[in-house]
């Protein structure tokens, strides 16, 4: 109880409640996370389900078109997949790639910036010129490129048995240097104050320091930096689909969903790409503002007290 009055009264409550633009966005977040966990019941369909699948109901149009069935509110894909289904179990699947690859990102950020801000000397040097190196390189090159690797040694089969681990791992560890430049800055300015060298002087073990002091005085960047890294997660993994690199057709994401429809936007079906195209860039649209507010509230030269 002590802990909701307190941030009731904080500056970051404060400040959510007068930004429409936060509310907005956060409530938008909230029911796209909602939907998606509940997807097996929110869904019209399984479309995991083969046997409720029928080819003969393929490029059936929206209910509002000619031709469409109220079967199918968006219509259906080339499969005969109901659309609404398919982008709710698809948004799923983004969202889990999305949030696993940045926790991913994450940890090993984290860690790799935590041990070259504290301990620095060689062990800093040959840290930041492994992210040097991988800074250089744009970070989608190393996804395809990693991408293209899984596929060839595991096979087409398994890779789309394997898609969703795999892609986390592509996309969290071709990110993970921005998570160590930041935490390696915040560590620092962090590790000559005052409260370090007290804990220095009365015994403490210089992990525990880095652990336990250190590293939870570091974290807000790093909270700014995870919701717009959940956006180019997302957006990494459709590229990915939309190159074939991702997820599988049979369990697609909404990626995936696009670049299926995208061969038949000229045919006359615009549905299947155009639906889980929209559904994609709100998502990453409510992500990016709920990160720049959270980036603004953050800022103590924004701060009014």
């Amino acid at each position: 109880m002590k802990s909701w009055n307190r941030f009731k009264n904080s500056y970051l409550f404060y400040s959510f409640k007068r930004d429409p633009v936060a509310i907005f966005s956060f409530s938008a977040l909230s029911v796209l996370v909602i939907i998606s966990i509940l997807a097996p019941v929110v869904a019209p369909y399984n479309t995991y389900d083969m046997a409720t699948i029928d080819i003969m109901d393929a490029e059936t149009p929206p209910v509002w078109m000619e031709g469409g069935s109220e079967s199918f509110i968006l219509g259906t894909d080339i499969q005969g997949r109901d659309l609404l289904s398919t982008m709710i179990y698809g948004l799923r699947v983004s969202l889990l790639i999305g949030v696993g690859a940045v926790l991913l990102q994450a940890v090993v950020g984290i860690l790799v910036g935590l041990l070259s801000g504290y301990l620095g000397g060689k062990l800093d040097a040959f840290l930041m010129r492994i992210a040097d190196i991988q800074f250089s390189i744009p970070y989608l090159i190393v996804a395809i490129f990693t991408s293209a690797i899984f596929k060839l040694a595991f096979g087409v089969g398994r890779y789309a048995e394997l898609a969703v681990p795999l892609l986390i791992i592509i996309i969290g560890m071709s990110e993970w240097p921005k998570y160590a430049r930041t935490v390696r800055a915040s560590v620092l300015g962090e590790k000559n104050k005052e409260y370090v060298e007290a804990a220095r002087v009365i015994g403490i073990n210089r992990w525990q320091i880095m652990y336990r002091h250190v590293l939870p005085n570091t974290l807000t960047p790093v909270l700014v930096i995870s919701t717009i890294q959940v956006a180019e997660a997302v957006m990494s993994e459709a590229a990915l689909s939309f190159l074939g690199l991702g997820m599988p057709i049979t369990k697609p994401s909404l990626g995936a969903l696009i670049r299926a429809g995208f061969e038949y936007i000229f045919s006359g079906s615009w549905w299947i790409t155009f639906f889980p195209g929209v559904l994609l860039a709100f998502l990453i649209l409510v992500i990016l503002l709920l990160g720049d507010w959270l980036r603004d509230v953050f800022n103590p030269k924004l701060y009014k007290g």
